[in-house]
């Protein structure tokens, strides 16, 4: 029987999926830490398809995560430099969360970034968000510097995860 989970790389004809998924993702966050389109335009829950497109066109690369067709989750994949790549826009739908989605996806980002020889993966998060630094955490996370941001109403934490020490303690 062939597998049904598949994740593949997103093209300019995902654009609304992808936007609705990082919408939709990010909802509960936006109303957890009382965010609105006022005081934090740009945060995922407000993501609209021009916003995916400015970041393919840049070179974002962008993986949705599907069983048996149906779109769970995305995430995209950023190298601005030979040593760095980032994890970006990691979102899955409630209804297919905890179910090891988004976990599956970020070994994704994992794997290609090791294809590419990038010693560290990056992201950025709410700083407040306890629960979400514990399960990246638990992915091989480490916290990094705390920063805050003028147009944001909250801090952001930056996370590394060192591909490097990873290969080393495997």
């Amino acid at each position: 029987m062939a597998a049904t989970v598949k994740i593949e790389q997103a093209n300019e004809k995902d654009i609304d999926l992808l936007a609705g998924m990082v919408s939709d993702s990010n909802k509960d966050v936006a109303e957890l830490f009382h965010l609105n389109i006022n005081n934090a335009p740009k945060h995922p829950s407000f993501c609209r398809p021009e916003w995916i497109l400015a970041e393919i066109e840049r070179g974002q690369r962008y993986f949705i995560y599907t069983d048996k067709g149906v779109a769970m989750g995305c995430v995209a994949f950023e190298q601005p430099n030979e040593n760095t790549a980032y994890l970006n826009r990691l979102s899955v739908l409630p209804q297919y969360r905890k179910n090891g989605v988004g976990a599956k996806l970020v070994n994704h980002i994992i794997g290609l970034s090791k294809e590419k020889r990038v010693a560290e993966v990056s992201i950025g998060i709410i700083a407040e968000h306890t629960q979400l630094i514990t399960w990246y955490q638990k992915l091989g996370f480490k916290k990094g510097a705390i920063q805050k941001f003028a147009h944001l109403p909250f801090d952001v934490l930056y996370m590394q995860y060192n591909i490097e020490k990873s290969d080393q303690d495997a």
